[in-house]
């Protein structure tokens, strides 16, 4: 894929995140709150969310799962408007919410999103990864403002992963910083990346341990411990 193209995917993906924070207040704190449960106890309650291109993804039960379909012909629109290509337009006309859900205040978001190749009318395979991880960043900063960015890669089963984090806050709200973080792979039936904007270190930890299934291979957790080990590829 093209990384132009790969731009305007994660262009969209950014701004629906982008979306499900119009204004961040900071929050006051609790006079006695409780202790937050663990990140192993948060997990054991997940839900499955699944995609027609052969994924499912976990995130707990108690976070709210937002539905995007209503809003999502709006922002294709817009997205297409700054499109410099045929193909860039029909991928934005393809591309899928599996997942779009929050949790907290201010709130931490995470999206999914798949790209379907029978929609797209092109097949990938890994050795396209590279090209369609190289635009996650010209995509995502069309939305938010990221800086201290590091990218790695790694393997699920017979899985390629690229995956990029960053220190980030969502154009024009600069008062709340976040953990921007994205995870891209090519599986038979499609593309896909998953998105989170951590509003913590827990919340990232949850995000990252999230079970998933690939191609019907089974994964305890999307971003493994070593991830940022090797560098991409």
């Amino acid at each position: 894929m093209k990384p132009l193209l790969l731009a305007a995917f994660l262009a969209l993906s950014g701004a629906l995140v982008a979306a499900q924070t119009p204004a961040l207040p900071t929050p006051t704190p609790a006079p006695a709150a409780t202790p937050a449960p663990s990140v192993a106890a948060v997990l054991a309650a997940a839900q499955a969310h699944t995609s027609d291109i052969g994924f499912t993804y976990n995130i707990p039960a108690d976070w709210e799962v937002v539905d995007m379909k209503p809003s999502l012909p709006a922002v294709q629109e817009q997205q297409k408007q700054e499109a410099t290509s045929e193909e860039e337009k029909k991928g934005i006309d393809c591309i899928q919410i599996a997942l779009t859900a929050r949790h907290g205040d201010p709130a931490t978001v995470v999206i999914a999103v798949a790209l379907p190749f029978a929609c797209f009318g092109q097949q990938m395979t890994d050795k396209d990864l590279p090209g369609f991880a190289q635009g996650a960043a010209e995509g995502l900063t069309r939305s938010f403002d990221l800086s201290d960015s590091v990218v790695g890669s790694y393997a699920l089963g017979s899985h390629s992963l690229w995956i990029e984090r960053s220190k980030g806050t969502v154009k024009g709200h600069p008062e709340t910083a976040y953990t921007v973080e994205t995870v891209c792979s090519i599986l038979k039936k499609g593309a896909a990346c998953w998105m989170a904007m951590a509003a913590d270190k827990q919340a990232l930890e949850i995000f990252e341990k999230g079970a998933v299934t690939l191609d019907g291979e089974v994964q305890p957790a999307l971003v493994p411990a070593n991830a940022f080990a090797k560098k991409p590829f």
